[in-house]
């Protein structure tokens, strides 16, 4: 019978999952909401804002004739404190992102780190080439730093071939940028949402104060009741301006953001090149 070789073994990924909470994907929406109605109610609804104030209170009281601008998105109707809400939620999520999309570009330009590590493999220097990662600190570096270390280890292992090696490392660039991009990419589609949405909200609102000026329109049997038409159109106006500029904030910051994302996941795919690259080029 023919001998058979014993086929080595590699080892199983040294990348550990990342541990994050998600609470503020649901928490966030909440306290917005709460707060854009808190808001509506109680700083742009204010009895001192109106000429006409309601002594009823609660929910949704029916005060008339504002004082200022300011009190006067109040006649704007209870679709306001859901468009608050949303800009709220713009504001809270695109500080989340922007935090977090800062930490993962790490220190320094991401195009002068890999062209380091390409200098310090080209010279066969691997410490040198993580202790780079270790300064850049962000998710190119996190990846390289990974494959880096399945690097290492290749090239004083010898039981697999130069093809084998070559796997192992690209295995390994693989499994640390699929725990790497779902942090980056978390809580974008709340912004990608938004920006939909807020104009769908702002359309209901539109509608249901025209709805309100006919209805006014229509009880003066046809005479001009200018006060209960004004707010009516106020209503509309008010939702629609709300509702087009959360929109195109949302718009502008998830643009903003996937932009960013797309230059650390070129990097990201850079630097898995340069490993496979380098290795297949060094270690025949």
């Amino acid at each position: 019978m023919a001998e058979t070789k014993p086929t080595a073994t590699v080892k199983a990924t040294s990348v550990q999952p990342k541990k994050s909470s998600n609470a503020i994907s649901w928490i966030a929406p909440i306290v917005c909401i709460v707060a854009g109605y808190l808001i509506w109610r109680f700083i742009l609804g204010s009895a001192d804002g109106f000429k006409e104030p309601s002594s009823e209170g609660g929910f949704w009281p029916k005060h008339h004739k504002p004082k200022d601008a300011l009190h006067g998105i109040y006649e704007g109707g209870i679709i306001v404190p859901l468009l608050i809400g949303m800009l709220l939620m713009v504001i809270v999520f695109s500080i989340e992102r922007f935090l977090t999309i800062r930490k993962a570009l790490g220190n320094g330009s991401i195009a002068d780190f890999i062209r380091k590590v390409q200098y310090h493999l080209a010279n066969r220097n691997v410490d040198a080439a993580l202790s780079e990662c270790d300064r850049q600190r962000g998710s190119v570096g996190n990846v390289m730093k990974a494959g880096l270390r399945r690097y290492k280890e290749m090239i004083s292992e010898g039981g697999l071939s130069t093809d084998q090696k070559v796997i192992a490392i690209q295995k390994e660039v693989e499994e640390a940028t699929a725990l790497e991009l779902p942090m980056l990419q978390k809580n974008l589609v709340f912004l990608s949402t938004i920006t939909s949405v807020g104009t769908l909200v702002a359309l209901l609102g539109t509608v249901l104060g025209m709805i309100r000026s006919f209805a006014a329109l229509g009880d003066s049997g046809g005479s001009s009741d200018t006060s209960a038409l004004a707010v009516g159109i106020s209503e509309a106006l008010y939702n629609t301006a709300l509702g087009i500029g959360t929109s195109a904030v949302a718009l502008i910051m998830y643009n903003i953001f996937t932009t960013k994302i797309d230059s650390i996941t070129y990097g990201i795919d850079e630097s898995g090149f340069t490993l496979t690259q380098s290795f297949a080029s060094q270690y025949k």
